[in-house]
């Protein structure tokens, strides 16, 4: 097992390492479109072939991969965030405010996420430029992810609130807000990094949804939601499976993502 996860990781260090250096190992500009070359089947010119418009299909998979690994793991900071804020105060102060918590909580996670998702997106514009619906998908699945991490941290919070060494902080005169951020926030640390890590996978696939729907990152910027509506048309895949390039590289990351998920599991 421990030999996978190695593996893991470099596969996804390698794929970290082409997405950032895509400039360099891009054949041309995500945005250029070879008129004269569109649906181009692949070449030395074009590894990958092109689209339907003439643009590089292996340019835009670097850098719609770029731009979808950025997004998801900001995303799952700020949603970490919000849950080390909302249910950690939950546990630690207890009474009315953690009730009053945990009733919004059991509503978020009542509702369908994705459901939620794609209703809250659908009410905000569409045509927007590229980075404001990078922007958008970002708070999106930044705000609306926390709920359930929060259910955890706030377990973990009231565990902690009665232990000894936050008595002991609490007898020597430290309390309110300071000894929430200094004595117990840090001891929650491996419970929120597993909690990020696991919301790193979600977010990369609730992205995807986003875009196959026409609702994450707008053209021409490409990520791997938008990358993927390209498959819709399935005589086309079947003529040209190198169309199944994100799939693949989507399904490597994600199992990659999954095979080190125990390695942060166990640190709890």
């Amino acid at each position: 097992m421990r030999k996978l996860r190695h593996i893991a990781l470099g596969l996804l260090a390698l794929v970290f390492l082409a997405c950032s250096f895509a400039e360099w190992l891009a054949p041309a500009s995500y945005a250029r479109q070879f008129r004269e070359w569109t649906n181009a089947q692949p070449s030395r010119q074009f590894p990958l072939g092109t689209d339907e418009l003439g643009r590089d299909r292996l340019s835009r998979l670097l850098y719609g991969s770029r731009v979808s690994l950025l997004l998801a793991p900001a995303a799952a900071l700020l949603s970490t965030l919000m849950a080390a804020l909302i249910g950690g105060l939950a546990g630690y102060c207890g009474g009315w405010w953690e009730r009053l918590t945990m009733r919004g909580v059991d509503l978020f996670l009542s509702l369908p996420w994705l459901f939620l998702l794609l209703t809250v997106r659908a009410t905000l514009p569409l045509n927007v430029s590229p980075t404001i619906s990078v922007i958008i998908t970002f708070a999106l699945l930044g705000l609306l992810g926390w709920a359930g991490p929060a259910r955890v941290v706030r377990a973990a919070t009231r565990s902690l609130r009665d232990s000894g060494f936050v008595l002991q902080a609490r007898a020597c005169g430290c309390g309110g807000l300071r000894l929430f951020l200094v004595h117990v926030l840090p001891n929650l640390k491996s419970i929120l990094l597993a909690q990020f890590w696991i919301s790193v996978p979600v977010f990369i696939l609730a992205e995807a949804n986003l875009g196959l729907l026409g609702l994450g990152v707008s053209e021409p910027l490409p990520s791997w939601g938008n990358l993927l509506r390209q498959l819709e048309n399935f005589s086309a895949v079947r003529a040209n499976p190198w169309m199944l390039a994100p799939v693949f590289l989507l399904a490597v990351v994600l199992g990659s993502l999954h095979l080190i998920l125990p390695v942060e599991d166990a640190s709890l």
